[in-house]
């Protein structure tokens, strides 16, 4: 029974890391931020989307915009992995399919693709389903500034430092951590975040606007840290952009599901 649990934990390892190199990039904003993305989109959905909405999802576990935020990445694999972001050269951010998502293999054609299965009237269940699971996770990603990050360190993942005394690296900072030191809890998260929706201009509701966003914020002075164990100061320098983009992210993804489900 141990050599069997041994075992076990060694496959589950192995597996982990096999993942772990096979993606291009880690997850985006992780379980809590995708979370608090799918419930301020909630929120915020008119009646006949909050109907539509709750058909399409009738037969998920837990079927609302914050459940199936991370399903994307609980499916991911080495052949999906790159629909959860899209790289750009070093200082030009301006987003051109042909070089910046060959194939259709990004974040942006990724959200396009989806808002067309959704769009269309022929669709199956089953597609409009994965479709709208889909851009509900597409769209906290593409708001992860380093899901418009470079391909040199992919996306941040290469760059390490020390958060708190433990090795990190920049990616998983703005995933988890600066989400976690700012407000552990999501639900609180998406409380706190509420009083500051009100005005917002939510500009383009297109994906390549979004990467195009993300891309600058990773090119602002300060964005990578100046030594490899960032303290209180960077996350006071960039608190203020973890909480713009994850609302952005939220009332966008209402406005485009709001304009797809029409009353």
């Amino acid at each position: 029974m141990k050599r069997r649990a041994v075992s076990r934990a060694l496959h589950l390892a192995l597996l982990a890391t096999v993942l772990l190199l096979a993606s291009p990039q880690l997850l985006a904003w992780g379980p809590e931020g995708h979370r608090i993305v799918g419930q301020i989109a909630a929120d915020r959905l008119s009646p006949t989307a909050r109907g539509a909405i709750a058909t399409i999802l009738v037969d998920e576990p837990e079927p609302t915009l914050p459940g199936v935020a991370n399903w994307a990445d609980e499916v991911r694999d080495e052949r999906t992995g790159p629909l959860h972001y899209i790289n750009f050269p070093i200082g030009d951010c301006h987003y051109q399919p042909p070089r910046d998502c060959p194939g259709g293999r990004c974040v942006v054609a990724a959200i396009d693709s989806a808002i067309s299965v959704l769009k269309d009237k022929k669709a199956t269940a089953e597609q409009r389903r994965v479709a709208l699971k889909q851009l509900v996770h597409f769209a906290g990603d593409v708001h992860q500034p380093l899901h418009g990050g470079r391909a040199e360190d992919r996306g941040g993942n290469t760059v390490p430092l020390q958060w708190h005394g433990e090795d990190s690296n920049l990616h998983k900072l703005w995933d988890v951590a600066l989400i976690e030191a700012i407000e552990p809890d999501w639900q609180r998260y998406v409380e706190r975040l509420a009083s500051k929706a009100s005005g917002v201009e939510l500009g383009p509701l297109t994906a390549d606007a979004w990467a195009m966003e993300s891309c600058l914020i990773v090119a602002a002075p300060g964005f990578y840290p100046a030594d490899h164990e960032p303290g209180p100061e960077y996350l006071t320098a960039w608190r203020g952009t973890v909480d713009v983009r994850l609302n952005l992210a939220g009332l966008r993804l209402a406005a485009l599901l709001n304009a797809l489900f029409p009353g």
